[in-house]
């Protein structure tokens, strides 16, 4: 018997959900006026807000590590040895410039040391608009195109312009750098002109390997003068053999240095003028817009037909 009641109180309360979903598909075809104005008003802001916006294009750099003379180093790993038994410490351990590179390039320093004074400031921190027709850009009014100088404002009341800390944090929006599972490296640049971003791009290539060319070039022309040095104050020939095979292979690094045009990385591929934007995707813009327009327009209905039978409204 209680079996009975049960089963019927759960077809009373299916029967009452059927008519609850029936009565709220009538309550929207009824107020379909309301929901077709508020989804028209949304998908024609969603085509505006889409068309104001400015086209991204972005120019990417596939990138090789520059092999390492294993042979050599291990060579020199051995001579190494030998001169730590001669009570001569010279360290051969080294990390892979092309692994320091991919942090490197994404640090505050080196965005301030290396790409900031290559780099029009403007381009990065008040860029308008970008004219494909002329390949002119146009600025907000943040900059005096007349003056070239800064305005300030509010914000930003100094003339000198954004702070080195916040155009490194602009630039890191649009620029990007990975590594895949074959070790090769992809840097990336996003910007509203695509000369502009290929430029960059190839900018934090050349940057990156003058930097650490420049760095191992210190470091082996300091090992040099420290192994002369070593070499006058020493009368042992065996020492001094053992000197002598380290000066010259530090002399043999600072010719490498010197001769190879890519010294870090390597192009596989360079970076280009794109024609095609990558953003904004206007049409997912509009199906959006579209979508939370109805979504919206539904939900006035519901919340109006709730506000009349509490009689509220």
């Amino acid at each position: 018997m209680k079996d009975n009641n049960y089963s019927d109180v759960i077809e009373e309360n299916n029967s009452k959900e059927e008519i609850d979903l029936v009565g709220l598909l009538k309550l929207i075809w009824e107020s379909k006026k309301i929901i077709i104005a508020t989804t028209t008003i949304f998908s024609i802001v969603a085509v505006i807000y889409s068309l104001s916006l400015q086209n991204i294009y972005e120019s990417k750099a596939l990138l090789s590590p520059v092999d390492e003379d294993i042979g050599s180093s291990q060579s020199a790993g051995n001579i190494s040895g030998l001169a730590n038994l001669a009570g001569i410490n010279i360290s051969n351990a080294s990390n892979s410039n092309s692994l320091k590179a991919l942090k490197k390039a994404q640090t505050i320093s080196f965005f301030k040391d290396n790409i900031l004074p290559n780099i029009f400031l403007p381009d990065l921190m008040a860029m308008k608009r970008w004219d494909a027709s002329t390949n002119t850009i146009s600025y907000d009014k943040s900059f005096n195109e007349k003056t070239q100088t800064w305005v300030p404002d509010k914000k930003n009341m100094s003339s000198l312009g954004p702070s080195s800390q916040k155009s490194y944090l602009q630039f890191h929006r649009q620029f990007n750098v990975s590594k895949n599972v074959n070790g090769f490296v992809t840097i990336s640049v996003k910007h509203k002109s695509p000369h502009i971003a290929k430029a960059w791009a190839e900018l934090v290539v050349d940057q990156i390997n003058l930097f650490f060319r420049a760095k191992d070039k210190l470091e082996a022309q300091a090992a040099m003068d420290f192994l002369n040095v070593q070499m006058a104050q020493t009368s042992y020939s065996e020492i001094n053999e053992v000197i002598a095979q380290l000066i010259q292979k530090k002399m043999e690094q600072l010719t490498l240095i010197e001769a190879s045009e890519f010294y870090v990385f390597s192009y596989l591929d360079p970076p280009k003028v794109m024609e095609k934007k990558v953003e904004p995707n206007r049409s997912s813009i509009c199906i959006l817009g579209t979508i939370l327009g109805a979504l919206l327009g539904i939900l006035i209905v519901i919340i109006r037909e709730f506000l009349r039978s509490k009689k509220i409204w």
